[in-house]
């Protein structure tokens, strides 16, 4: 008899939140990058001679 915490079930919904995290970290850093790439842009078009 599988303990509660071994069932497919939980074992589904702990990888699955584990991906969705993942996700979310990717979909942060991408944006946060873009930022910083906007700024940098902005930056060097303001400043050019």
């Amino acid at each position: 008899m599988p303990t509660e915490e071994n069932t497919p079930e939980k074992r589904r919904l702990a990888q699955e939140t584990k991906d969705e995290r993942q996700v979310w970290y990717f979909l942060a850093y991408f944006l946060f990058g873009i930022h910083v790439i906007a700024f940098v842009m902005i930056y060097a078009v303001r400043h050019a001679k």
